[in-house]
């Protein structure tokens, strides 16, 4: 199925409460994100954080390879919700709400309840472009604020949404399971989450779904 791009010609600032522009102030929920995430990030110390790990974390060693699949999640991110604002405003507002929800769940769980992983090597057993990749997302990703993981819960969310789209073929849809079960794991691969964190996304982007999809839910249950 083709999509026609959005008409994005008469679009001015001023514009923003006209029906046709007013997903874009959605767009204002990374603002409140990102100040929120400064804030968690230089006034809770590590210190304060309880330390996340569980046994499965024992289980599943360091690999460097994985820091492709983990870096690509930006790229998802980005690329899944430019192309809905340019195709398909009502699933960019679903998209971004369901973001906006998860955000506000994990930073209030952030300030309420800090967390920390230690599960970092100090020294990594090899010297490679991996390596070196993942010690520069080391450099600036802190090991704080890390339950629930929203690497997990924008995954979730995007295939959430692309696999109720129609114009999405059913194996680009597989294909896009996989590839989110990839992310899933690679960000305890890399050692950048704990199992506990990927765990705790779950009802975080449950209460996301509900929020976001109670409605088409609910006309797809049939009437008794």
């Amino acid at each position: 199925m083709k999509r026609t791009p959005v008409d994005y010609s008469g679009f001015r600032l001023s514009r923003l409460n006209d029906p046709r522009f007013a997903h874009a102030k959605l767009l204002l929920g990374w603002v409140a994100y990102f100040i929120l995430y400064f804030l968690t990030e230089n006034l809770i110390p590590a210190e304060r954080c309880h330390p996340v790990h569980c046994v499965i974390d024992d289980l599943i060693p360091f690999n460097e390879c994985f820091v492709l699949i983990y870096v690509s999640w930006y790229l998802l991110v980005f690329g899944s919700l430019a192309y809905y604002f340019f195709f398909d405003t009502g699933r960019f507002s679903k998209l971004q709400t369901y973001i906006i929800i998860t955000q506000a769940v994990a930073m209030a769980a952030y300030i309420l309840w800090p967390s920390r992983q230690d599960l970092r090597p100090e020294v990594f057993a090899r010297d490679n472009i991996l390596t070196r990749l993942t010690a520069f997302i080391y450099s600036f990703d802190t090991s704080t604020g890390v339950c629930p993981s929203l690497h997990v819960a924008y995954s979730l969310g995007i295939l959430s949404v692309i696999s109720k789209d129609p114009a999405v073929s059913r194996p680009w849809k597989w294909l896009l399971a996989v590839y989110v079960a990839l992310i899933c794991l690679s960000v305890c691969f890399v050692k950048q989450h704990s199992a506990v964190d990927v765990f705790a996304a779950l009802p975080v982007c449950a209460l996301a779904e509900a929020l976001v999809y109670g409605k088409y839910y609910r006309k797809k249950t049939p009437s008794p």
